[in-house]
């Protein structure tokens, strides 16, 4: 007798539990891909490409993003023979490694006179509000407190962003600095290796650079070109 019993008819499902299942273990991967990407690299879409850019103080070609001592001391010796205005913006760069666009959101109001601490507002970081206080040296201090420079709520420098980025540009030529690390950015690249450098805990340079991810500033930990040379220096 043929069985009348009915036939299992959840094949067909299973297999699509299992498919779902192992795209499930694949997607789980992925995301821990994903989290991992977040905090080491960054992801550039060209056309339907995509290129991964892993964060370092170096270039694809090995090229640095920052400032050297060397470097910085030529910019600085530059400084003091602009305008008042533009040399306290540059060391302002310099001395806070802050973004063109936070020095241009400040105000005499934003500096702690007693502490001579200076309060950057983060502007990237646009979902909430968020403030880095940063020392600065003494002399700086004392010429932002000037109300030469500024009335009390007006902008200590109120000029446009691309002024500011040629007011740096034209310090960096003429104190003969040139390359990809010739740059704003490339003095706030050599505010966070010269943090490093000198051992300073990465929590603090992360809070000073107003870094969201402690990943970010541990590039500068990866910064050691000076000591490199130092051991290659034996074997010559």
């Amino acid at each position: 007798a043929s069985d009348l019993r009915p036939k299992p008819r959840c094949h067909k499902s299973t297999q699509k539990q299992e498919r779902e299942g192992q795209w499930l273990s694949g997607s789980s991967c992925m995301v821990a891909f994903c989290a991992w990407m977040k905090q080491n690299a960054g992801i550039l879409f060209h056309g339907g490409t995509m290129e991964i850019c892993i964060r370092s103080a170096y270039d694809r070609e090995g090229r640095r993003k920052y400032l050297t001592r060397g470097e910085g001391q030529k910019f600085l010796k530059q400084v003091v023979q602009q305008p008042k205005q533009n040399a306290l913006f540059c060391l302002m760069l310099y001395y806070t490694g802050c973004r063109i666009s936070e020095a241009l959101n400040l105000r005499r109001t934003d500096l702690d006179s007693v502490t001579n601490v200076i309060r950057i507002q983060s502007l990237k970081k646009r979902t909430r509000r968020e403030i880095r206080r940063i020392p600065v040296p003494e002399f700086l201090a004392a010429e932002l407190r000037d109300p030469v420079l500024s009335n009390e709520g007006q902008r200590l420098w109120p000029f446009s962003r691309t002024k500011g980025w040629r007011i740096i540009k034209g310090v960096m030529r003429d104190a003969g600095i040139t390359g990809i690390h010739a740059t704003a950015k490339g003095l706030r690249h050599g505010f966070g290796v010269r943090g490093a450098l000198e051992q300073i805990p990465v929590s603090l340079i992360q809070s000073w650079m107003g870094h969201a991810d402690s990943a970010t500033t541990a590039i500068y930990l990866a910064v050691q070109d000076e000591e490199e040379r130092a051991l290659i220096e034996r074997t010559w």
